[in-house]
């Protein structure tokens, strides 16, 4: 089944792999290992292995079942990149994604470099957007190669964001996230990382979403900038809308 979300940019998730491994700074308070863990405690049986990568596979079908077009992101407990993850199984997974055209997509990965070599295998629908995390300058390179990826969709998470980056590239790019990291030992965001991107997104004519200025107190804080909330979103055929 699906499940309703709170995270600003879509409706609901969907997770047909949970558990993960730490590859990088943004990973360091991961939001899915601690819910994880949490629902391991409560007894669920798909986190019965806590936070380790696990395949569930009765739950690639689910989305045949929603009859309303709904907006998905993929994997939200995982990484659908992940090195254990076998690539038999991301085809089957981006099947029913090419076979449920009234769905659209979301996908989220660190892992870039696998992203890229395993690209050129999947069916890349237009329902399916592809994006990419990157939390500083050093892990820029994961752009280019999402660059790569023939997504009819291709956009950027960077959250949380724990540094400038004023290297971006946004060549090739569909949509932009910004976000500050929230909960337990949250680490700041600075306004002019913020403002430096925001004015690059808006020159290159990207939508901008700007999902949160985070910290422990997450709803407090909020999310306006500028005085004002910033929720472009990337249309079917490329164009700046807003929600």
């Amino acid at each position: 089944m699906s499940t309703q979300s709170t995270i600003e940019w879509t409706e609901c998730t969907w997770n047909p792999v949970s558990g993960c491994t730490k590859i990088s700074p943004g990973c360091a308070n991961c939001y899915a290992e601690r819910m994880a863990k949490r629902l391991q405690a409560m007894g669920q049986y798909r986190y019965r292995n806590g936070f380790k990568v696990t395949l569930h596979p009765e739950a690639i079908e689910e989305p045949y079942q929603w009859r309303k077009p709904r907006v998905v992101f993929v994997n939200s407990m995982s990484d659908l990149f992940h090195e254990d993850i076998p690539a038999k199984y991301i085809q089957s997974i981006f099947e029913v994604m090419n076979n449920t055209p009234r769905h659209t997509y979301q996908i989220l990965t660190k892992r870039s470099e696998r992203l890229a070599e395993l690209a050129p295998i999947l069916n890349w629908s237009e329902n399916i957007w592809m994006g990419i995390t990157v939390e500083n300058n050093r892990y820029l390179h994961r752009v280019d190669h999402l660059r790569q990826v023939d997504a009819h969709i291709r956009f950027l998470s960077l959250e949380p964001l724990l540094g400038p980056l004023d290297e971006l590239n946004l060549h090739g790019i569909n949509w932009v996230i910004v976000g500050g990291e929230s909960g337990p030992n949250a680490r700041p965001i600075k306004e002019e990382w913020i403002l430096t991107i925001k004015n690059k997104c808006v020159f290159s004519d990207v939508p901008f979403f700007f999902k949160q200025w985070g910290g422990f107190n997450k709803k407090k804080n909020g999310r306006m900038l500028e005085g004002r909330q910033w929720d472009e979103l990337p249309d079917a055929k490329d164009n700046l809308v807003s929600i």
